[in-house]
């Protein structure tokens, strides 16, 4: 996220509601201040579709909706309304089908990268650890082969994998590292 320039005033969340669906650029809203997001990269377009792919059987199969990459997630910490867009998101709340964006996901994976790391670790982690719905938050490195699973009912310790099988518990899905990075690796 880049920083909001000090002249722009606050906008309420109908107006960035009714802005994000004209827009051309994708922009993260907290607390009344829009972020614009960045484009992503071959190797990160490569992994996110990889994991869905992957995802995308077993969500069928649980009657739940996986969304890539324009679906936010909206949050309210201490009062403050946040919207934020992660690469993946699985939602198997019937009652949560708002049309922009989720308010009960049970996982949400990012593909890291240089620009956005940082916040995907710590911002972006500690914000969705507030959502009562969510189960796991899954770190996905872009340049190596690293998968970082933080989930609820281990108090939101990681589980590095770097090679291997791991386990998605929300779908009760088994998938390896080498599957994540098939395509990567191979261009």
């Amino acid at each position: 996220m880049s920083t909001p320039a000090p002249h722009l005033r606050n906008i309420s969340v109908t107006d960035y509601l009714n802005g994000e669906e004209h827009s051309e650029i994708r922009h993260e809203y907290i607390d009344g201040q829009v972020y614009a997001m960045g484009g992503a990269s071959r190797r990160h377009g490569l992994i996110t579709n990889a994991l869905a792919f992957m995802l995308t059987p077993k969500a069928r199969e649980k009657k739940c909706q996986l969304l890539i990459a324009d679906m936010k997630v909206r949050l309210s910490i201490g009062g403050k309304d946040i919207f934020y867009y992660p690469d993946l998101v699985l939602n198997c709340d019937p009652d949560d089908r708002e049309t922009h964006y989720s308010r009960t996901p049970c996982l949400i994976i990012e593909v890291l990268s240089e620009t956005t790391e940082r916040i995907d670790r710590r911002e972006k982690m500690l914000a969705y650890q507030t959502l009562p719905s969510l189960q796991e938050y899954v770190l996905v490195a872009q340049d190596y082969p690293q998968i970082e699973i933080y989930r609820r009912r281990a108090d939101w310790l990681p589980e590095v994998h770097a090679e291997g099988a791991f386990i998605i518990e929300c779908l009760d899905l088994t998938a390896t590292v080498g599957e994540v990075y098939q395509d990567v690796e191979s261009s």
